[in-house]
């Protein structure tokens, strides 16, 4: 009987796999919520999550299992349960937290603090706790990324108009001190760092100087051994959220104040598109198959998607909550399991170590967050590549 089981379980896995979702977590900033996309349906799938005050960033953990929230105007991270989709913890933190990223291996968030000067914090995920004092930085910190090695983390600074020149600046994770300031523009949103880890991308709201921080926005583009800007690519009206697709070859970045989003082609580091979306686009993310783009739209109270393909927004936009702002990752990544992607034991492999670390398949996807078997089952089929 167990080997009858276990042959109808392969032979599930086997069958032709119906879209696996990856939630997208989008904070609200005027609701004071966190909502939840489905990004298979395109639905919001549960009710909206409560956290602190005015979020902004959000980071999903690579196993992803949890979603941490800056609540910017609390001075505190929301941790939330992707299984349950609850508040988990609230971390308390320095005042003003901005963005946040997540490292690889799942064991270090960094938060940026947009103070004057900036701080950047840093939180252990296996107690959710702050590790140490803040990190001092020379600016106010607003964006995060870390290098896909884990050993870098970017943080993109921004200041007052006459008052000198921010930059980006390098974290060493290894000692969490800065290591290199990479001076470029005056006001940094967005950062992204390509998969292979070789260039960073920022948005430069402010290029041009025009009174109230208007101007020509820009994507400055940074060589990561060299530590210096290799090009400068004209975007839109304020530029302020961006990121790159998981093969690396197109950059999309969110255009508050053109009410649209610019592809950049990363070989040529030129605009091939432009999307027209809601208003005030904000947060931006890629879906981890690369085929969708998300953005959320501050002004319009909505999340527009765009199919990467075409780069046209595909289907209405999808009612949030008030002021979406998703700064930061905000859409879970795809599920990783035992065995080598395409080998021909791979479904086999993941689907004995699930069962023997859960307890069963059942278990196993609700710990991984999937919300019924078929949705690990799909996962694990896409995993190990039919």
């Amino acid at each position: 009987m167990k080997n009858l089981a276990l042959a109808l379980t392969l032979a599930c896995l086997l069958a032709p796999a119906s879209t696996r979702a990856q939630n997208a977590y989008i904070t609200n900033l005027g609701s004071n919520t966190v909502a939840v996309i489905d990004t298979a349906t395109n639905t919001v799938v549960a009710l909206p999550i409560s956290v602190g005050l005015s979020p902004l960033g959000v980071a999903v953990t690579p196993d992803r299992s949890k979603v941490y929230v800056t609540n910017h105007d609390s001075s505190t991270v929301s941790v939330i349960d992707s299984a349950s989709n609850s508040v988990s913890a609230t971390i308390p933190v320095s005042a003003s937290p901005f963005g946040v990223a997540v490292t690889p291996d799942g064991s270090k968030v960094y938060v940026a603090h947009d103070t004057t000067p900036g701080t950047v914090s840093v939180i252990d995920t296996a107690t959710n706790t702050v590790v140490g004092l803040p990190i001092p930085v020379s600016a106010s910190a607003v964006g995060v990324a870390v290098a896909p090695d884990g050993s870098k983390v970017y943080i993109a600074t921004t200041i007052s108009v006459g008052r000198g020149t921010a930059g980006v600046l390098v974290i060493d994770t290894a000692t969490n001190t800065v290591s290199a300031t990479i001076p470029v523009g005056r006001a940094h949103n967005g950062v992204a760092v390509t998969p292979d880890g070789s260039k960073v991308y920022v948005t430069d709201s402010r290029r041009g100087g025009f009174p109230g921080g208007g101007g020509v926005g820009v994507v400055s583009v940074i060589d990561a051994v060299a530590n210096a800007v290799i090009a400068t690519v004209v975007v839109g009206f304020l530029p302020f959220e961006v990121a790159v697709t998981p093969d690396g070859s197109k950059v999309y970045v969110a255009n508050s104040g053109s009410n649209n989003v610019a592809v950049i082609e990363t070989m040529t580091n030129a605009v091939i598109a432009k999307v027209p979306v809601g208003l005030g686009a904000a947060g931006v993310a890629v879906t981890p198959d690369g085929s969708k783009v998300y953005v959320a739209n501050e002004g319009s109270n909505t999340v527009s998607i765009i199919d990467t393909t075409t780069n046209t927004v595909i289907g209405p936009p999808i009612p949030v909550g008030d002021q979406p702002v998703a700064f930061g990752l905000f859409i879970q990544p795809a599920p990783k399991f035992a065995g080598l992607p395409g080998a021909k034991n791979c479904h086999g492999t993941s689907v004995s170590a699930l069962a023997t670390k859960f307890g069963g398949l059942n278990a196993a996807a609700a710990a991984l967050a999937f919300s019924d078997v078929q949705g690990l089952q799909d996962a694990i089929h896409a995993f190990c590549g039919g």
